[in-house]
């Protein structure tokens, strides 16, 4: 016994190294403040995208130990110089993820104190907390209070609880699965193929339904194709709408749905993860029917700029979601008593998940609802500002958009889409602001995706001065 407990001793001189002093923990925190610091200050300054190769070998994992102020050095390198700046409120590429400052003290708070999330047993005060965001979304979209939510990673694995929970209320099972229909937009988030694929439903019937000038579903389109497919023995029993697209940010007729698909009894499912949170802005009209969905995905790290890591479903049928994913086990068994509903565990895959809720939870209880909106209402205007820019130095856009998404091209007089192609990128090897680019309808166009709380009037002044200048450069090669 002796040797055993001299033996524990050793290793726990070793092992104790890894809890470290408060006299470090203060030089850490001293170190890792100066270098926000300095990346925030940076932003309004450096390149928004960087062209690079692959990372050197500086971030290899070897067992040598290196000091934190030369990991910070070979971070700030390797990872922030090279590619996307996502911070920056030059990524107007793809939908940007903001990453307000207070967002990342509640991830501080959350990864010290770790508690357990999942389980209201293990956490009451941190699953009250989730939940309580959960509630504030659906007061946000006109859910019921019977509705369940979680807080996911992203809309990825958001739309992938909901359309697990849509599958089996409808028993989309064995040989039901190849007389089963779903109806999308083209213009969806392609995160809508990979999930049906993940829960067994690659081979379902799916339907593309048309679109309109303004990339919107036709609703004689939909409503004709559930008709045709009934009458030919299939099984309707999914629509996926958007609230804000990717590609062109357009709003599908959202009352229209709802009436077809409560008509044929169908799943009503939206995908709101970029605009969703644009309900609280002057456009709220255009999200009138969203009320009426069975689900809904909206994503907090888009439209309400926190770091990447918080999307979120909200669902009105209780019981699909805990048929999903609800399971009991003999070692969770002190924990059976808990409600349902109450424990993220029980209404998503995860188990062991980040305690997500405090990100959005702390930056709503210092800064209020205020600010948010006003950043929401900036960059539709700052949309409207580009484009009209745009518009005078002579390049062609798309449909006016709902929201804050858009896209545009030049109309070159020969070879028009490869000519825009060495315009982006031309725009790229630049670097100042990021953009990005698209296919829409046979046409290569450029997107713009105004969404980050740092972008502001100066930076769309700085993007058209770029646009310009790499015009004139791509002009010259032609």
């Amino acid at each position: 016994m002796q040797e055993l407990v001299q033996q524990i001793k050793q290793l726990e001189e070793l092992s104790n190294q890894l809890e470290v002093s408060e006299f470090e923990r203060e030089n850490t925190l001293k170190q890792v403040s100066a270098y926000t610091n300095q990346f925030i200050n940076q932003l309004p300054v450096v390149k928004a995208f960087n062209e690079a190769n692959q990372p050197s070998c500086g971030l290899e994992i070897n067992n040598i130990k290196k000091s934190l102020n030369k990991l910070l050095e070979i971070y700030q390198k390797e990872v922030v110089e090279k590619g996307i700046i996502a911070a920056s409120g030059g990524h107007l590429g793809y939908i940007p993820g903001g990453g307000i400052f207070n967002a990342s003290i509640a991830d501080f708070l959350a990864a010290v104190t770790n508690p357990y999330a999942g389980i209201f047993y293990a956490s009451p005060g941190a699953v009250t907390i989730e939940n309580e965001v959960i509630d504030w979304l659906k007061n946000v979209f006109d859910f019921p209070k019977s509705a369940v939510g979680n807080l996911a990673s992203g809309g990825s694995i958001s739309n992938l609880i909901a359309l697990t929970a849509a599958r089996d209320k409808h028993q989309i099972k064995n040989e039901k699965i190849t007389k089963s229909v779903i109806y999308l937009s083209v213009q969806v988030h392609h995160c809508i193929q990979k999930a049906l694929r993940i829960i067994g439903l690659e081979d379902v019937i799916i339907r593309y339904v048309e679109l309109d000038e303004k990339h919107k579903m036709k609703i004689d389109v939909l409503e004709l194709l559930i008709e045709n497919d009934k009458a030919n023995n299939l099984n309707p029993f999914l629509v996926v709408a958007s609230a804000g697209t990717t590609d062109t940010g357009a709003i599908d007729p959202l009352v229209e749905i709802a009436t077809i698909t409560t008509k044929n009894k169908m799943w009503f499912h939206v995908d709101a993860a970029y605009g969703g949170f644009f309900i609280l802005t002057s456009k709220k009209a255009l999200f009138k029917g969203i009320e009426k969905a069975d689900s809904l995905v909206i994503d907090p790290h888009k439209g309400m700029f926190l770091p990447y890591g918080l999307g979120a479903v909200l669902i009105k049928d209780k019981e699909a979601v805990f048929h999903s994913n609800h399971y009991l086990a003999n070692y969770m068994q002190d924990a059976q008593n808990d409600d349902l509903s109450y424990s993220p565990a029980n209404v998503s895959p995860e188990l062991t998940k980040h305690f997500r809720g405090l990100r959005l939870w702390l930056p709503l209880q210092l800064h209020g609802i205020e600010p948010f909106i006003a950043c929401l209402e900036e960059k539709l205007l700052l949309t409207t500002y580009f484009r009209k820019k745009l518009v005078e130095m002579g390049f062609k856009v798309g449909p006016t958009p709902d929201l804050s998404v858009s896209y545009f091209w030049y109309p070159f007089k020969e070879n028009e889409n490869e000519q825009n192609k060495l315009l982006i990128d031309a725009i790229h090897k630049d670097g100042s602001v990021f953009l990005s680019s698209s296919l829409i309808n046979e046409q290569f166009v450029i997107r713009m995706a105004i969404l980050s709380f740092r972008t502001k009037l100066s930076t769309i002044d700085r993007a058209l001065a770029m646009i310009k200048s790499s015009l004139e450069k791509t002009e010259l090669q032609d």
